[in-house]
């Protein structure tokens, strides 16, 4: 039995963005809805926390996609 499902690697996203590609990435990495990703990094930067360092970091340690 041959396995033909294709594994995606977390990429920042070329297309569909809109800042730095970081949730339309791991929106499509997850197969997930870009507007719930963004949705939610919004509703989570009204709690207390390292939300715009984590998502500065995505931006600069995950590769675009080619």
């Amino acid at each position: 039995m041959e396995n033909t499902a294709t594994t995606r690697t977390l990429t920042r996203a070329r297309d569909n963005r809109m800042l730095g590609g970081v949730c339309a990435g791991i929106a499509r990495r997850y197969g997930w809805k870009r507007r719930n990703v963004r949705l939610a990094f919004i509703l989570s930067c009204v709690l207390p926390g390292p939300q715009f360092l984590l998502y500065a970091a995505l931006w600069l340690v995950l590769p675009e996609e080619a």
